[in-house]
């Protein structure tokens, strides 16, 4: 609705993830940024979701009133004052989902095997074609390149081994075939916008409030 009126034009704003594309198609002049749970521009200010205006809404509160208040708010409404990093941590890698697809078969056996060192070359060798138009299909089917979604699904991996586990972030980087804990920490802090641990300790409290509902 905002961006319809024009009150977006030339201005960095969110939605939910599942349709910031379409509102960055309806709308050119819209600097859509898909990796935030909002934006603050002053005047016009943007959530991703309904969840996401609770944190815009406290972000609002802390900036008229202080941290304290926000704080005090926040244990009101029984929800974290502040969630690090963005929609990121809520959101499915995109696979194909055509069993004819080209990389209908390769998809679920690079899945099974992200405990290994594997390769651009491995993969195109499974796919029995050229690394050139593996890179090809991978763009056209997912949007990005085999190495960066081979990097997504051992994050997403990763993912739900901290929410499903108590193993150490040690053994999930070994289980996801990122070798080192320091490893998966960049990896995961930069495409998650959170730390592993940090990652563990909130989603492990929204999995207990489920619990005690």
């Amino acid at each position: 609705m905002l961006a319809a009126a024009g009150l977006l034009d030339g201005r960095r704003a969110t939605t939910h993830w599942a349709h910031t594309d379409l509102l960055a198609a309806r709308h050119p002049l819209v600097e859509v940024d898909p990796d935030v749970l909002y934006v603050d521009n002053g005047t016009v200010l943007t959530s991703a979701g309904k969840a996401a205006a609770m944190d815009l809404c406290l972000h609002l509160v802390r900036s008229d009133h202080g941290s304290a208040v926000a704080n005090t708010v926040a244990r009101r409404l029984v929800v974290p004052p502040h969630r690090a990093g963005g929609q990121a941590q809520f959101v499915t890698a995109p696979v194909p989902e055509q069993d004819d697809h080209p990389l209908g078969g390769l998809l679920p056996w690079v899945t099974e095997r992200l405990d290994q060192p594997l390769t651009v070359e491995d993969l195109a060798r499974h796919a029995a074609m050229s690394s050139r138009n593996l890179a090809r299909h991978f763009r056209s089917a997912t949007g990005t390149t085999p190495l960066r979604w081979l990097l997504i699904q051992r994050i997403r991996r990763a993912q739900e081994l901290l929410e499903r586990t108590d193993d150490s972030v040690d053994l999930i980087a070994e289980a996801t075939g990122m070798g080192t804990a320091t490893t998966l920490r960049r990896h995961f802090n930069r495409t998650v916008g959170v730390p592993p641990d940090s990652y563990r300790r909130t989603f492990r409290a929204q999995t207990a409030d489920e619990a005690a509902q």
